[in-house]
């Protein structure tokens, strides 16, 4: 599947209220495990936590969105974050969103997890109120 075919599959609505400030949450995996990131086919936890501007993401779209990208292969967790954020930046286009993977670590037996989290956020938008409240990942 490539760039455009992918980011397809990510459909957007309008935002209900585009004055305010608000958290949108999305935790999913890549289904069977994914096409894996270095470390074999382990379960791969994908959340998302974003602030919408003009759209938002319908839920249904990001679980057919996870979908394509467990028949790709990875090299690590870290290329699978960049390219959901770039995927996300391109089309959902928020005022701020956060990228968390979560895989277990199957190459050496003394590392349990390995963990990415990447955000990102438009220039001039802040809203510290809200962005200390969040629970950091």
């Amino acid at each position: 599947m490539d760039l455009i075919e992918r980011r397809a599959l990510l459909v957007i609505g309008n935002n209900p209220d585009k004055q305010l400030d608000y958290l949108v949450t999305l935790t999913g995996h890549l289904p069977g495990g994914g096409g894996g990131t270095g470390s074999g086919r382990a379960r791969q936890v994908v959340e998302m936590r974003y602030v919408p501007d003009k759209h938002i993401l319908q839920a249904r779209s990001f679980g057919t969105y996870l979908e394509a990208l467990s028949t790709q292969i990875w090299d690590s967790p870290e290329d699978l974050a960049v390219t959901v954020l770039s995927d996300i930046n391109n089309e959902v286009i928020t005022r701020w969103v956060q990228i968390a993977i979560s895989v277990p670590e199957l190459q050496h037996h003394a590392v349990e997890t390995h963990a990415v989290v990447i955000e990102d956020r438009q220039p001039e938008w802040d809203n510290p109120a809200l962005l200390t409240r969040l629970v950091r990942l």
